[in-house]
């Protein structure tokens, strides 16, 4: 997996993340996607090779290495990472979805024109909406994965031997030893702490989200009945021009009012 080119990509999550949400991707590539590469890959790089059992039954080895480990824990947080991270590419999506909206608007009515967005990173309108979705989902892929981790093994420790009972072919009881335990309990402990941290942080970015957005309705519901926006007014002024309706030089009132109101995606 080329990690470099995923740190780049999920890079410009931060240019419209909250402050929490730099945290958080500050955290997964430090103490997840860093300590994943550097370390945690060559723990388990020898994981099936060194898992030795006191029988020469032909297959009985692999067979209890299967049974134990149904998926490698490696395996399982790189599946983890990517389907946690990937949620944030929404956010640059809905993004450049606005930008392109806002680019063929002003080539379509001039560079004079007024603006659809104020700002197309801000989170308002269905971008809001996009980036507390994927926040929540996020927080479901993470839960996800801690309960499959401790239902897997029973516990996110890590046992130094295995008993083997009742799997084909083995003929009877096998006893199974796991190399460097105790290494791998140490980092098994390390990222489900980490995901724990990453789950702490998603919480409170979704509680920030939903507060600062109540506080922002509040705000609007003490703006003065007669201040109003208008993102289209360009759009109609061109228009009624078009129609001989009106003159270019036509007062603001009466644009606003023949202007319709956009609801920004």
């Amino acid at each position: 997996m080329d990690w470099k080119t995923f740190q780049a990509l999920l890079s410009g999550v931060n240019k419209y993340s909250t402050a929490f949400g730099r945290i958080w991707l500050s955290v997964v590539f430090v103490f997840r996607v860093l300590v994943y590469v550097v370390a945690a890959e060559r723990v388990w790089g020898d994981e099936q090779k060194d898992f030795d059992c006191n029988t020469r039954q032909p297959g009985c080895t692999n067979v209890c290495y299967d049974d134990f480990f149904p998926i490698s824990n490696i395996r399982l947080w790189a599946l983890q990472l990517i389907f946690v991270t990937c949620p944030s590419l929404l956010v640059i999506l809905h993004v450049a979805y606005r930008e392109e909206r806002e680019r063929k608007h002003r080539q379509k009515y001039g560079e004079q024109c007024t603006k659809l967005y104020s700002n197309t990173g801000k989170k308002h309108g269905g971008l809001w909406w996009t980036y507390l979705f994927s926040l929540v989902f996020k927080l479901i892929i993470e839960l996800l994965f801690l309960y499959v981790l401790h239902t897997l093994w029973h516990g996110f420790g890590m046992p130094r031997l295995v008993q083997c009972a009742g799997v084909a072919p083995c003929p009877n009881t096998v006893d199974c030893y796991i190399a460097r335990p105790t290494e791998k309990k140490i980092f098994t402990y390390f990222m489900v702490g980490a995901s724990a941290v990453c789950i702490v942080l998603t919480i409170c970015e979704i509680c920030y989200l939903i507060f600062h957005r109540i506080m922002r309705g509040l705000g609007k519901g003490k703006v003065p009945k007669g201040h109003s926006t208008s993102s289209s007014t360009c759009r109609c002024h061109h228009k009624l021009v078009e129609a001989g309706e009106v003159g270019p030089d036509l007062g603001d009132a009466k644009l606003e009012a023949s202007a319709p109101k956009l609801t920004p995606i």
